[in-house]
């Protein structure tokens, strides 16, 4: 499987995933799609047939909302068995709206308050540090939740302790739950902040996934400072009625028109070599 073709899953099996359990945070979780799939396609050493290997990378998703991105990933990758996102938001289901560790193979922290996954990574990199370990920390934020402040607290030890086996993602869409980032704490100018608190900074487009290698692998060189990759990314990314649309930060794809055409834009769009799992019997849910 290519990282575009993950990519295309993430979204397809979300699109029936938040229809289905009536889930919020589309636009986020479709946003992130590309981000994910690269990280875990070609990048992150992870073994889903020993999710808790020792030397195993880390990887948190600090914008737990968008956690059906990563269930999706850890499916698709062998972790567990897709039919099992079917349960996604469901009573009872381990796969929670927010990503959630307890009982989910491959999840390493459960995050939805926001603003502390980067205050975690950096404790996971730093303890990876002290005990001479070689995997890397990566973890994924959204843009909004760089309004915390513990945020920056985290940026400013990870500098401090050198950590350079901390890479952080930042999928920036530039839009928060109910308004634009700027119009709600304005984060500009994004990249020198992180700049002035020591990190590497590598500014690219999000959706490219040859961007996105090249960023993952640029930051494993950095010898003596931790790497942000400040991803420019497009809220409901693929969908076209959803993109830059803050109205689908909550909403689902209701019955009808809205789904209808949901599924059809991304039947446009689906790579070469995989076919639609919801149109085949063999790969239905």
């Amino acid at each position: 499987m290519t990282s575009e073709q993950l990519a295309w899953k993430i979204r397809r099996h979300a699109i029936e995933m938040t229809h289905i359990s009536k889930g919020s945070h589309i636009g986020s979780i479709l946003s992130v799609a590309d981000i994910v799939a690269v990280l875990y396609n070609d990048i992150a050493y992870v073994n889903p047939k020993d999710p808790k290997m020792y030397d195993r990378d880390r990887i948190i998703l600090s914008k737990g909302h968008a956690g059906a991105a990563i269930y999706i990933a850890l499916a698709e990758k062998g972790f567990f068995d897709v039919e099992e996102l079917k349960t996604h938001y469901a009573d009872g289901s381990r796969l929670s709206g927010h990503v959630s560790h307890k009982g989910v193979p491959g999840v390493e922290f459960s995050t939805g308050s926001l603003g502390h996954g980067l205050s975690v990574a950096a404790g996971m990199a730093y303890a990876a540090k002290k005990d001479n370990r070689q995997h890397r920390v990566f973890v994924i934020c959204g843009d909004g939740e760089c309004d915390e402040g513990a945020v920056w607290e985290a940026a400013l030890v990870a500098n401090h302790y050198k950590l350079n086996n901390l890479i952080t993602v930042i999928d920036h869409n530039k839009m928060q739950s109910l308004d634009f980032c700027e119009n709600t704490i304005s984060l500009s100018p994004f990249a020198d902040k992180w700049k002035a608190f020591g990190w590497n900074v590598i500014d690219i487009d999000g959706h490219d996934h040859d961007a996105l290698r090249a960023a993952f692998n640029k930051a494993k060189q950095s010898e003596d400072k931790p790497t942000v990759i400040i991803a420019n990314t497009v809220k409901g990314k693929g969908i076209s009625f959803m993109e830059n649309n803050i109205l689908w930060h909550y909403r689902y794809p209701h019955e009808g028109e809205e789904y209808d055409r949901a599924v059809a834009e991304l039947k446009d769009q689906i790579p070469e070599g995989i076919f639609d799992m919801y149109e085949s019997e063999a790969g239905k849910l």
